[in-house]
């Protein structure tokens, strides 16, 4: 129980003392950096959907 007591108290003091936190100026601009990646990515995956649908389509077509 001791070994259990320590690890707690000691998980504690490491984020207290030792973890650098962000501050809400850095955390706001890491928020909108990934929210302009997610937007960025889903759009390239989106094109490529629709392109490779597009693209399809037209192949089937061709074989009718």
């Amino acid at each position: 129980m001791n070994k259990i007591s320590a690890y707690f108290k000691d998980s504690y003091q490491e984020l207290v003392e030792k973890v650098t936190w962000p501050t809400t100026a850095q955390l706001s601009q890491s928020t909108v950096i990934v929210l302009v990646a997610t937007v960025l990515i889903t759009g390239i995956v989106w094109v490529m959907d629709f392109s490779s649908n597009q693209l399809l389509k037209l192949i089937y077509s061709l074989f009718k």
